[in-house]
């Protein structure tokens, strides 16, 4: 398998959730008419699509097709990360907790509780296949709760602090 077949995109329309990879997003045929028109070829079925409006910021688009607008956001490998750990690229929420994004020990604790913490400011390392990872927040905040400590073995998925 190369790659491109196993990076995966996920898309929601509206409200209804897709997977694709770049591979098959590489296969579609789709030519773009002008900046914000496209025909797409798939089945021997010609679409037209025109992009109403982008937030390149939170990876969302609004398309017309045939009429009828769709709200689609597309989230590549990095936001899917992100999302398990606990932060959001693709929506404006206060961030509450910061989860282990993936199995490891940690090696070190580096804030308290009550702490205020500014965006980039390392929380905690975690050592992870052999790795130390530092992990940092993306936002400004306080430190409400630690609920691990050095020495302790994490899940993925796990928080590791809770942000107020």
């Amino acid at each position: 398998m190369t790659k491109n077949e196993s990076v995966v995109y996920k898309v929601k329309v509206n409200e209804f959730e897709f997977s694709f990879t770049q591979y098959e997003v590489d296969a579609i045929d789709l030519v773009q008419k002008s900046p914000a028109e496209f025909n797409l070829v798939r089945n021997h079925k010609s679409v037209n699509a025109i992009l109403i409006d982008a937030d390149q910021s939170a990876k969302s688009q609004i398309i017309e097709i045939e009429g009828e607008n769709y709200d689609v956001q597309i989230k590549d490998e990095l936001d899917q990360v992100l999302d398990t750990m606990g932060f959001s690229t693709a929506t404006g929420e206060q961030i509450k907790e910061i989860k282990a994004p993936m199995p490891g020990l940690v090696l070190e604790v580096a804030v308290t509780e009550g702490q205020q913490v500014h965006q980039g400011d390392k929380i905690l390392i975690l050592v992870a296949m052999k790795m130390e990872n530092s992990i940092m927040t993306h936002t400004d905040a306080t430190i409400k709760r630690i609920a691990v400590k050095a020495g302790e073995a994490v899940e993925k998925g796990q928080v590791l602090v809770e942000l107020e």
